[in-house]
């Protein structure tokens, strides 16, 4: 991981497109901080649509939709992408995403099943407005449980048939072939005018955690806020940058480095 200072300017010229996680990179401990609102706005100035890419439910999407500077946001991990069109609020849906209403009940089997094998693992606060997946609470309250303890209730979860992504803060489990990468492209083509084959650099990912790997993968100009460090190990596919600060000081950090660096000639 190269530090954000040794971005080019030419690779920064070339962003189009900033996508991002939620939690622990615009955050801390839960909380959306002014500096990397104010970042969103910076990119709104400057021509460049923000897309948060997240675990979080459908409804925080709506709000976040609505609400914020953004050109939309995929939400769930990738089962659909929620944005405003002639001011009404839009949605795409990945086509894996199972019907909701079938498959709730093997969803809600699931999550019952972990929490008995794995005591004090709970249902997360926002389940209550997610449509498509669970989500298990390792480590957004109390009691925190470390990143072993993550990764076995993964391994539980995906040994039944689910796709299962660890979080900072969650264990999401789904049934569908879907995640990040590949809703974030389907909303930027459809969307957005992007090409997959010729646009790749286009985009600009920020992270912090194991379920953004498909997104580091993906993007030459992939970073990573300083906290991602605490995933070193299990990262096959780490970020090509990393900020100096954390959370969402480290998204600000390197929205300031491109904005600044697309203006040097």
């Amino acid at each position: 991981m190269r530090p954000i200072d040794t971005l080019a300017a030419d690779e920064a010229r070339g962003v189009r497109y900033v996508l991002f996680d939620i939690d622990d990179t615009i955050t801390e401990h839960g909380r959306l901080l002014r500096e990397s609102y104010d970042a969103l706005w910076a990119l709104s100035a400057a021509g460049i649509a923000a897309i948060p890419v997240t675990g979080r439910p459908a409804g925080w999407c709506d709000m976040i939709a609505r609400q914020w500077p953004v050109a939309g946001v995929v939400g769930e991990n990738g089962a659909f992408a929620l944005y405003m069109k002639d001011d009404r609020l839009d949605c795409l849906y990945h086509g894996s995403a199972p019907d909701p209403h079938t498959v709730r009940a093997r969803l809600t089997e699931l999550g019952q099943s972990a929490m008995k094998a794995f005591p004090g693992l709970r249902l997360a606060k926002d389940q209550p407005y997610r449509v498509f997946d669970v989500a298990l609470d390792f480590a957004e309250e109390e009691p925190r449980y470390d990143l072993d303890f993550a990764m076995r209730v993964k391994a539980y979860c995906e040994e039944r048939g689910a796709v299962a992504k660890v979080s900072s803060i969650h264990v999401n489990a789904w049934f569908g072939d879907y995640n990040k990468l590949s809703m974030a492209e389907f909303f930027l083509s459809s969307r957005l005018g992007y090409d997959p084959t010729i646009d790749v650099a286009s985009v600009m990912y920020f992270g912090d955690s194991p379920n953004d790997e498909p997104m580091f993968g993906r993007f030459p100009l992939s970073c990573g806020v300083a906290n991602v460090e605490n995933y070193r190990e299990v990262l096959q596919k780490p970020p090509k940058f990393i900020t100096n600060r954390a959370f969402g000081y480290g998204f600000a950090e390197g929205i300031d480095v491109l904005l600044r660096l697309r203006e040097k000639r």
